[in-house]
């Protein structure tokens, strides 16, 4: 499973724990807490109407006194209330008055007068000096329509001599009960929906976050030439960021180290054999020799000095093309104007090998890149093209654009490159023996010209051919050899 999809299940398990848990506590508390409000305010009904109810009786004039006619009517008053959405058009509380005994002396609604309450809890308590409250059902075939009962007792002083119970249905409160739930599941939705939407956010940017460190790791491991990730701006100057720069710097450190230890076991093996045939020359030098013995150990030494010159300068421009993270001094190159300026300059060297160039570069090849790389990796190309054809043969150049990519190319008449090289010759100092004399070359051409490729995006292949190719007359009606070609991305201004 993807770090990604785990955090967000952790995510939401501890979203959806937290949330059941504190959605019960207030549920279950909705009803209990609204019932006890009311209780409350029982309460204080009950005792202010027991002070009021007090004077008429101590007189025994309760049933028909000052109290008595203040309340007549109560149970036929039809306020016009509105309270959170909800119309109240009648009173709900009932209000009764027993004496000593528990006997009910007055009542709002007429129908106790004269029953014993002395059994109930809200009498009971109260004529014992506690506080007195009972929540009753109002018949055993409905036990969950209850009434709420609370009592207050009647002084005389410190006597007790009677008892006022203020009474109210339970069920009156059950809309505001189920608007204060429903209210508190509509909000709880939306907090889920919002928290999920941020913890969703939350986890796609460090998974992206972590995506991106990965795909750059990876592509360190393969050696590829990698940027560091961006993090976006959500990140900053977060842990990521960090962690980007110090594998950054890491894989410097570790490019840095491994290039050096590379290049000098390479360049060491590399510089023995001229090393050694300078190093016999110059002793046999010493001695006394035939002028044309002489001048055949100079010429040997003045070979391998150029050779040496030679590797070293490949050496230094192919060790500055590997270091290069990006392009720089980027313009429009005409790939098949480049090719002719080359030629113009090989044309001493086509003509010591009699060499004829067949031009096939008729589409437009623009692609976008430095000048002064694009002009090593095609002088690399036709270089080996050149050292590797036979006298007298025929160099075919092509171009074509090909669904915005520009394949440039070159073929020889040489001999190609045998089975046992193909899969080497871009490796560094690798080289096989070139036309008639069998020299070698320093082996970096064709590693430059793949690093140059790389940097513009493209890619270079070389293999061998046997292609019916239309040539001058007197020419082959089949071409074999070797072809070398570049893939590039083609100029977004021409493509």
């Amino acid at each position: 499973m993807r770090i990604g999809l785990r955090l967000l299940l952790g995510f939401f398990l501890v979203l959806g724990l937290a949330l059941f848990v504190v959605l019960r506590v207030f549920v279950e508390e909705v009803k209990p807490g609204t019932r006890l409000a009311m209780e409350d305010s029982l309460v204080d009904t009950a005792y202010s109407l027991a002070l009021l109810a007090a004077p008429d009786l101590k007189a025994g004039v309760i049933a028909s006194g000052s109290f008595a006619q203040a309340l007549d009517g109560l149970a036929q008053a039809r306020p016009r209330a509105s309270l959170w959405g909800f119309s109240k058009t009648r009173i709900d509380t009932h209000i009764s008055v027993t004496d000593a005994r528990g006997i009910v002396v007055f009542d709002t609604r007429q129908g106790a007068i004269g029953q014993d309450h002395s059994r109930w809890n809200d009498v009971y308590r109260t004529l014992r000096g506690e506080y007195g409250a009972r929540s009753t059902a109002v018949s055993p075939d409905q036990p969950d329509n209850t009434v709420m009962h609370v009592a207050a007792p009647i002084l005389d002083g410190t006597r007790i001599v009677g008892v006022l119970t203020v009474s109210r249905p339970n069920q009156t409160l059950e809309p505001y009960i189920a608007r204060s739930r429903q209210r508190i599941l509509n909000a709880s939705w939306v907090l889920l929906g919002v928290t999920l939407c941020i913890g969703g956010l939350f986890t796609w940017w460090m998974a992206s976050s972590l995506h991106r460190l990965q795909a750059y790791a990876s592509a360190v491991a393969s050696g590829e030439r990698a940027q560091p990730p961006r993090m976006g701006r959500f990140s900053g100057n977060t842990e990521f960021s960090d962690l980007a720069q110090a594998v950054e710097r890491m894989r410097l450190k570790l490019e840095d180290k491994a290039y050096v230890e590379t290049y000098v076991h390479t360049l060491t093996h590399e510089l023995k054999s001229p090393l050694a045939a300078i190093r016999g020359a110059a002793e046999l030098l010493q001695e006394p020799l035939p002028e044309p013995d002489r001048q055949r150990f100079a010429t040997n030494i003045q070979r391998q000095t150029e050779r040496l010159q030679h590797l070293i300068d490949q050496l230094l421009r192919l060790a500055s093309v590997e270091q290069m993270r990006q392009l720089t001094d980027l313009e429009e190159l005409d790939l098949a104007v480049l090719t002719r300026e080359l030629l113009q300059g090989l044309e001493p060297r086509l003509r010591g090998r009699n060499l004829q160039v067949v031009d096939e570069m008729l589409g437009a090849g623009t692609v976008r890149g430095n000048r002064f790389l694009m002009t090593q990796a095609l002088h690399n190309l036709l270089d080996n093209a050149i050292d590797f054809s036979p006298k007298g043969g025929h160099l075919v150049l092509g171009l074509k654009r090909d669904a915005g990519w520009v394949t440039w190319s070159v073929l020889d008449q040489g001999p190609g490159v045998p089975d046992y090289a193909l899969g080497r010759i871009f490796e560094r100092f690798y080289s096989l023996p070139r036309g008639d004399t069998q020299d070698r070359s320093s082996g970096l051409g064709l590693c430059m010209v793949q690093e140059v490729g790389a940097l513009h995006g493209g890619v270079v292949t070389v293999e061998n051919v046997c292609a019916a190719t239309p040539l001058p007359a007197g020419g082959p009606a089949a071409v074999t050899g070797c072809k070398a070609a570049l893939r590039l991305p083609a100029s977004p201004a021409k493509a």
